[in-house]
């Protein structure tokens, strides 16, 4: 039996091969470089989109409640619920917004001299010293480098704020347009489970948004009167930054509670271990009280995912993300729990039964 001879591979030959898979490994990196950034923009988009989507919750909340109470259309309804928040929103501007802004040029003003004196006072015991070393030097850039970023955005602050305001606006004005472009994309035989899905959301973001605005309405009355008695300078401003900060979990109080303490430090020692104490206590008994609330519309969220996911979402997209950290993480587990968690658990029934 002959044997044929192999053709012998051109050397031009293989380098164009090589030089090809080359560049299509490199096209390959390339588009999904520019997949993930293209993804995390619109992950901040859908943010904002959820953002503007809570800002319709609320004046729809508000409207159910108004119209259940005074019997009116539901035309009539929403006219108050938007035109009252807007008026109630500008009377306390009217009342209290002179001396808080007062208060805040205050603040600003002696914020220096405030840390120098808080830093004498910190130095003056043992514990004191501790936090003192582990706050300066590479620690405290590495702090400030944390907080930068987390509380940085895609767009800018007022950027985001403009673009989450119109579509507040945009979704409240005709909900059902939006919620029935979502069923649309619904194949026919599930629609029925999307509008169940769609209304637990609904109801749970509703029972979040109650509870949070309560616990900020409520920790900024404690917060001010507290600090007031005890004679605490802008004492009020620190009580909304606290009330502002309620909206974060975990972490919001822990930032709150900061500029409260270096004030009271420049009065005494004792006296920032109080107005600590106080911090603490006040958190405790708000969370006692509104828990109970956000529980019985709202799933119960287990703390450390809570956590876990305000510190992924703050890596993700800053401020937005730790902020809207615990909505999100509420629609997911409703989805997770609809989609998958109930389909196991009635196939694992059937297979019983059978």
């Amino acid at each position: 039996m002959i044997k044929e001879d192999k053709k012998p591979v051109d050397v031009t030959e293989k380098e164009l091969s090589y030089t090809v898979k080359v560049w299509q490994t490199v096209a390959i990196v390339a588009l999904l470089v520019i997949g993930i950034l293209i993804a995390r923009v619109a992950f901040n988009v859908l943010l904002m989109a959820l953002a503007g989507s809570l800002i319709a919750v609320y004046f729809h909340g508000l409207g159910d409640f108004i119209q259940k109470r005074t019997k009116l259309n539901r035309k009539y309804s929403m006219i108050i619920s938007v035109a009252g928040t807007i008026i109630i929103t500008c009377v306390l501007l009217w009342f209290i917004g002179a001396k808080i802004q007062k208060q805040v040029a205050e603040l600003s003003n002696t914020l220096p001299h405030t840390i120098t004196t808080a830093k004498a006072k910190l130095a003056e015991t043992p514990a004191g010293q501790k936090v003192l070393e582990y706050s300066s030097g590479d620690n405290s850039k590495k702090l400030m480098d944390t907080a930068q970023a987390f509380f940085s955005t895609s767009f800018g602050v007022l950027g985001d704020m403009y673009i989450i305001m119109f579509l507040g606006i945009f979704f409240t004005a005709s909900p059902s347009l939006y919620k029935d472009g979502i069923l649309l994309l619904i194949p026919p035989k599930h629609k029925a489970l999307g509008k169940h899905v769609i209304n637990r959301i609904s109801l749970s973001l509703k029972g979040w948004l109650k509870g949070m605005m309560l616990s900020m309405v409520l920790i900024f009355i404690l917060i001010t009167i507290a600090l007031t008695i005890m004679g605490i300078p802008v004492a009020m401003v620190l009580g909304l930054i606290t009330g502002i900060l309620e909206i974060i979990p975990n972490i919001g109080p822990l930032i709150a509670m900061i500029p409260g303490v270096l004030l009271a430090l420049t009065i005494g020692t004792g006296t920032g271990v109080i107005v600590a104490l106080l911090y603490i206590i006040s958190q405790t008994i708000v969370a006692n009280i509104i828990t109970p609330l956000i529980q019985k519309k709202m799933i119960n969220l287990p703390p450390a995912l809570t956590l876990i996911s305000q510190l992924i979402m703050g890596t993700l997209s800053g401020a937005l993300g730790i902020i809207l950290a615990v909505p999100l993480l509420a629609i997911v587990i409703i989805l997770v729990d609809e989609l998958y968690v109930k389909k196991i658990s009635k196939g694992t029934l059937e297979s019983k039964l059978e």
